[in-house]
């Protein structure tokens, strides 16, 4: 596989405080450049961006995958399955409430993966996947 280039996400959140907290205390992303309206995050070394925007929304809608209602939209990572397991693990402890929770999707079939996914404060959409084989990624 080729060097994976560094995305840019910017999205909205209704507190940059909780924001900061979240993604920085819960979920180990260091913070970068900031502002009183938006904070960067090393996001697994992509670059997330906070901007506040307290009268957005969150996921409106949802998508059945392998009998779960999966929420859209959503982003998020794919990491090596030790590091998923630890993320899993340190949410787990911070009483993080999972939309659904740390489970083992496509179990026996192509594409297999670790999957979960949880919002951040303010109703973003989050899902963390691993791939035991990281060349199922895209395997039809």
């Amino acid at each position: 596989m080729p060097a994976i280039q560094p995305f840019h996400l910017a999205f909205p959140v209704h507190d940059l405080n909780a924001a900061r907290t979240f993604y920085g205390d819960v979920l180990g992303c260091a913070e970068g450049r900031s502002s009183n309206e938006w904070i960067d995050f090393d996001f697994f070394g992509h670059q997330l961006v906070a901007h506040l925007a307290p009268a957005s929304g969150g996921p409106a809608d949802s998508n059945e995958v392998d009998g779960k209602h999966v929420p859209v939209p959503h982003f998020g990572v794919v990491l090596p399955m030790e590091q998923w397991q630890a993320l899993a693990d340190r949410l787990q402890k911070a009483g993080t409430k999972f939309e659904i929770e740390p489970y083992i999707r496509f179990k026996g079939e192509v594409g297999e993966q670790a999957t979960m996914f949880f919002f951040d404060p303010s109703r973003n959409a989050l899902e963390f996947k691993a791939f035991a084989d990281i060349g199922q990624l895209f395997a039809k």
